[in-house]
């Protein structure tokens, strides 16, 4: 065994042993936060879940764009995002709200498997006063019960900690990734759930990507993965190229000039030393067991955590360059920046500092354990930045036009 495997597994063994205190849930899982969601089964119905969330203090409506008239691949993804939301450890109980009866209890029966308290109201033969008044009563009695919960001791490594970048520059793949990936190598193979996606912007990558795979099977898979989404979004809708997208203006202001330069820091979160274990249709549960996977999704920021979210994932690392204040209602991210302008110039979107490692004052060993310390105190109840200053974004993923 080498002096450097052998410090890893150390590490390993180190952190494996870290408790956080947690919310047991009914299913076995571990989530860190509490919250009582009112979740609209679809666009129509959103004006009635943020009413109930304004009458009860303790909740939180989740408004969204969609729900009507999508069908094939796009409504499956529609109902897997919402049940997987509502099925999140972080949501203690859920209220479901819909237009009408029959796609509503679809999402509660699914939300219900986990054994969570959840209920569903639908307005169509009801109006929105009816339906409120119903809904706020039993969002009142799940705002009682989700409050005389406990949190108990819990494995660190029992979390699912997903991860991905965003507003990258030169300093993101030289620090904040890298610091993900040593994350990801000491506490992966003691029982955590990782997971990264982005798709189109591992272009460039995809060859190093699929070599990180832990069998042939799932480097085959993710190259089809990879490959579909090439030829069916991107080349099916770009003009020319992708200008102002990949890379955007931002990451060129910060150094990166192709999205192939992007794509190698991106992959620096995947750190050196484990391979995913599978590859996820976007908002899917992993079901191998413990290990890194990888997600299909966009790369745009709020896009991606509300898919990794639905997928069960519970704590969100989230490296930036130039500064990106992405948050989302039910799954706390962690701002992870390398670049010593933005600490100074967004300092309040910022939870862990990890510039010493461009200026040589920290190595990336040691910036894998602050990140670490922050996740249990994030698991412990610290608010995020993003948590403090409000951030709440939920954006579903709509794969094309409805009927």
């Amino acid at each position: 065994m080498s002096t450097q495997t052998s410090d890893m597994a150390a590490a390993t063994a180190l952190h494996a042993g870290k408790k956080i205190m947690a919310w047991r849930r009914e299913n076995g899982r571990v989530g860190v936060r509490n919250h009582v969601v009112i979740l609209p089964l679809d666009d129509i119905s959103n004006a009635a879940c943020e009413a109930v969330a304004a009458h009860i203090q303790g909740t939180m409506a989740l408004p969204h764009a969609y729900g009507r008239l999508q069908f094939g691949e796009d409504l499956e993804l529609h109902f897997r995002t919402m049940i997987g939301t509502g099925a999140n450890p972080n949501v203690a109980a859920c209220i479901v709200i819909g237009i009408e009866a029959g796609w509503t209890q679809k999402v509660v029966d699914g939300i219900a498997k986990t054994g969570k308290p959840v209920a569903g109201f639908w307005i169509e033969g009801n109006g929105d006063i009816a339906t409120v008044a119903s809904a706020s009563r039993k969002a009142k009695e799940f705002v009682h019960w989700a409050g005389e919960q406990m949190r108990e001791p819990c494995d660190l490594t029992e979390l699912w900690v997903a991860a991905k970048c965003g507003e990258s520059d030169t300093t993101t793949g030289l620090a904040s990734c890298p610091t993900v990936g040593n994350m990801y190598d000491k506490l992966v193979p003691a029982g955590l759930y990782g997971c990264f996606g982005e798709t189109s912007e591992l272009t460039g990558a995809e060859h190093l990507a699929a070599k990180r795979a832990a069998t042939p099977e799932v480097a085959e898979k993710f190259m089809r993965v990879w490959q579909a989404y090439q030829d069916d979004v991107i080349e099916a809708h770009k003009t020319s190229d992708l200008s102002d997208s990949q890379p955007t203006k931002g990451n060129i202001a910060g150094g990166l000039t192709t999205i192939e330069e992007k794509a190698l820091g991106n992959l620096e979160k995947i750190g050196k030393n484990i391979s995913y274990i599978d590859v996820l249709e976007p908002a899917e549960a992993p079901a191998k067991g413990a290990g890194l996977y990888f997600m299909d999704t966009s790369s745009a920021a709020a896009e991606c955590c509300t898919l990794q979210a639905a997928a069960g994932y519970v704590v969100h690392i989230f490296p930036t360059g130039q500064g990106n204040v992405i948050g989302n209602p039910i799954m706390p991210v962690i701002k992870v920046t390398g670049n010593p302008r933005t600490v100074r110039q967004m300092s309040e979107h910022v939870d862990v500092d990890v510039s010493g490692v461009v200026k040589r004052e920290m190595t990336i060993d040691q910036a894998g354990d602050v990140l670490i310390d922050m996740i249990v105190k994030t698991a412990n109840g610290r608010p995020t930045a993003a948590e403090a200053l409000g951030h709440r974004e939920f954006v579903m993923t709509k794969l094309y036009r409805s009927a």
